[in-house]
């Protein structure tokens, strides 16, 4: 028998099984009490018969005028006769009889006392000098009924009880173990990147240990990764500096040096270090999207940083490739609009670097909230599909980017309970890419 994996169920099993055993060691405990009990209130009802049918049967018997004659009582009416009775006297001749006694299963006269057969228990007595004797038998089939009926009544009111002591142990054992399902319901609403403390101060003392060890696991968790945030962004914070000084003295010796190597290694140090700074900001912009604060307590129209967006990607070597359409209303969201920013400029450039070299980027923001970036260029095979988003990851190993462009789109689009979208072909055409995002909305202002 494979025992449940509730602890409700197991709980109201078991202690339902010990109920039960012990109702039943009760009972039986009781029932043997009870016919003890029974069988000598049977005896003595047996022998206070006998003592009080015998002197009746003395004088009856005396007063006789034809002596040895058997006489049988006749009932006044109809009934089940339990205690039969046979007179006798001392030759064994039946001088009287009850009228349903059978004298075939009286046993021969063995003295006063108690006597029982398969059948039947007996009682004997004497009188006039053991010259008149009584038997008195009682079926013992009437004590086996009498016993059934008070097993019965000890047993049957189990089917009863303990239904309803079953249904009242789950309804116990719900109520006390609603707190831990209060806890658990907590947990589950969690985020996969909530780490902060569940709350379990109404848990029982029981389980209370074990909810201070997940919380103390969680925030080891949670210290571990912000370290390993505040590291990357620290760290690609310093790095700024140092690459933009760098990145100068590079210009500054191709400018100022006429031999064409020289300018030609200068270049390369130049787009190297670039690569460098990109990468550090994407870097800090990663730690932004696992870290940082991504809803507001006020919301504000996205199209206005739709536009900021493009705009600056497009002064910056982009111009005349990117259709950006808006819609005609607000676009309101608590979306913080730096992430917003961070998250449309990953998937233009994304787009711009990896679609087609003259091929436009059509930028739309619907006015349910939802934002689609798709280009032309080959189609991607569905398991490359599945792993553009992994960090340092890129769609072709000649690729140029940093491969965390995608990674910190899903970021933000998990932390903000959307969802990052990528599909190759486009929709409706035969090549091409295209990535959407669901964002937050919030009713504009009247």
């Amino acid at each position: 028998m494979r025992w449940a994996r509730s602890l409700r169920a197991r709980l109201g099993l078991s202690v339902g099984l010990v109920l039960t055993v012990l109702w039943l060691l009760a009972a039986t405990v009781t029932g043997l009490i009870v016919r003890g009990e029974m069988d000598e209130v049977f005896d003595s009802a047996l022998r206070e018969t006998a003592e009080r049918i015998l002197p009746l049967a003395v004088t009856d018997i005396v007063g006789r005028e034809d002596q040895g004659v058997t006489q049988r009582l006749a009932p006044i009416r109809a009934h089940d006769e339990f205690f039969t009775y046979l007179v006798r006297d001392a030759e064994g001749r039946i001088l009287l009889q009850s009228h349903a006694a059978d004298p075939g299963q009286f046993p021969p006269w063995e003295g006063p006392g108690f006597r029982q057969t398969a059948t039947h228990r007996f009682y004997s007595d004497a009188a006039l000098q053991d010259t008149i004797r009584i038997t008195v038998a009682e079926p013992l089939a009437h004590r086996a009924a009498v016993a059934r009926e008070i097993g019965m009544g000890l047993g049957l009111p189990l089917l009863i009880v303990l239904p309803v002591a079953l249904a009242a142990i789950i309804l116990a054992v719900r109520f006390s173990l609603d707190p831990l399902r209060r806890f658990r319901m907590r947990l589950e609403a969690r985020g996969a990147r909530d780490l902060s403390e569940v709350p379990a101060g109404d848990l029982p003392t029981e389980i209370a240990p074990l909810a201070a060890t997940l919380n103390s696991l969680l925030a080891r968790l949670r210290d571990a990764f912000e370290a390993e945030r505040s590291f990357a962004a620290n760290a690609a914070h310093e790095l700024r500096t140092p690459l933009a000084g760098a990145i100068a003295q590079a210009q500054r010796l191709r400018a100022e040096t006429q031999d064409a190597a020289t300018q030609a290694r200068a270049a390369e140090i130049e787009a190297t270090l670039k690569r460098l700074t990109r990468l550090s900001e994407r870097l800090m912009q990663l730690a932004r999207a696992e870290g940082g604060r991504l809803r507001l307590e006020h919301a504000a129209d996205l199209r206005a940083v739709a536009r900021v967006v493009i705009e600056d990607i497009a002064r910056a070597g982009a111009a005349g490739r990117i259709a950006l359409h808006l819609p005609e209303r607000p676009v309101m969201s608590d979306l913080d609009p730096d992430a917003f920013a961070i998250l449309c400029r990953n998937l233009v450039e994304n787009a711009l670097r990896h679609g087609a070299q003259e091929g436009t980027v059509d930028v739309t923001l619907t006015a349910e909230g939802q934002l689609i970036v798709a280009n032309d260029g080959p189609v991607l095979p569905r398991d490359t599909l599945a792993r553009l988003t992994a960090r340092f990851e890129r769609a072709s190993a000649g690729s140029d980017g940093s491969g965390l462009g995608l990674a910190i789109v899903a970021a933000i689009a998990e932390r903000i309970g959307g969802a990052l979208i990528l599909q190759s072909p486009r929709p409706g055409q035969a090549s091409g890419f295209q990535a959407s995002v669901s964002l937050p909305t919030a009713p504009a202002d009247t």
